[in-house]
């Protein structure tokens, strides 16, 4: 399209957006305005309330390849390459999970743990979504985000460098497989989003998550468990005394989750639901007995 079909205002690009998105989502004017939000990370009424400002060429170059993206069927937050979390604004794309909301919960749920001091860890951490709320929110003084994925690791490293300040908890991403990247640096509380769907579970997600969303941060092995056991397991050698571990799960495999934690080296261990009412999350304190040894379930 040459320049005289450019739009010059806000609402002419909205309108623009919602042409080119009509026949392939299910409300074109919705996600018009969600995107030009998303690309400004402002509420969705901001082109509502900026329809009669001009429009800069970078702008309309940026909403253009978010449509176009949009149309060929990525989620939005890959389209635009942004997602909201808590407080926070960052930069997804392909290489990362996108963060859902019931992940927030986990945030609120690990804050009352974090005391003063504290070392935090974030197994998984993709985005880097936790670790930098925990950073911003918590009074840890060191935060530590590791991920199997060293393309992970890159976007997470982006989003700390522009989200972090001064006065935030020190950060730091590691590449490696759960806590192995931490060494025998003593941990106070680790949190982690891990992966927990079974393969065999593949062809029932939706079509958005099969085909966009990064299977290793998806699929946690025949049952959907592997990651978690292992994940326990390392916790377990790892915490110190008093401790806490808290896992977002699967709602299905809940029970399963906690009883990975069913051994005197953990106490209180617990189901948590969501604000759905949903099984989501599996908490437990490191007690003082000593860690079995490796590969003991």
């Amino acid at each position: 399209m040459g320049d005289a079909g450019r739009p010059t205002t806000v609402s002419g690009l909205r309108e623009r957006i919602a042409q080119r998105l009509t026949g392939h989502v299910a409300d074109p004017q919705d996600e018009a305005r969600e995107l030009l939000a998303g690309l400004h990370d402002a509420p969705r009424s901001w082109s509502i309330q900026h329809a009669h400002d001009e429009l800069i060429d970078l702008l309309i170059d940026a909403a253009d390849d978010a449509t176009d993206r949009r149309a060929n069927g990525a989620p939005m937050p890959y389209a635009i390459g942004r997602a909201a979390f808590r407080h926070l604004f960052l930069f997804v794309d392909e290489r990362v999970l996108i963060p859902r909301p019931e992940t927030e919960e986990l945030v609120s749920l690990a804050l009352p743990f974090v005391t003063a001091g504290s070392t935090v860890v974030d197994v998984g951490t993709g985005s880097g979504a936790i670790a930098l709320a925990l950073a911003r929110e918590s009074r840890a003084s060191r935060v530590i985000g590791t991920d199997v994925s060293s393309g992970a690791i890159d976007v997470a490293e982006l989003n700390a460098r522009a989200t972090l300040t001064r006065d935030c908890a020190r950060t730091e991403f590691r590449v490696g497989h759960l806590l192995e990247p931490v060494g025998e640096q003593h941990i106070d509380v680790v949190v982690s989003n891990p992966p927990y769907i079974a393969i065999g579970e593949r062809e029932g997600l939706p079509d958005a998550v099969r085909a966009w969303e990064p299977a290793l941060a998806l699929f946690g092995g025949p049952d959907g468990m592997g990651v978690i056991r292992e994940l326990v397991s390392q916790a377990e050698h790892r915490l110190t005394v008093g401790g806490m571990l808290l896992m977002e799960v699967d709602a299905r495999r809940a029970d399963d989750a906690r009883a990975c934690t069913a051994a005197p080296q953990w106490r209180d261990a617990q189901v948590v639901v969501d604000a759905f009412g949903r099984d989501r999350f599996v908490i437990a304190q490191r007690t003082a007995a000593a860690a079995r040894a490796p590969g003991v379930s």
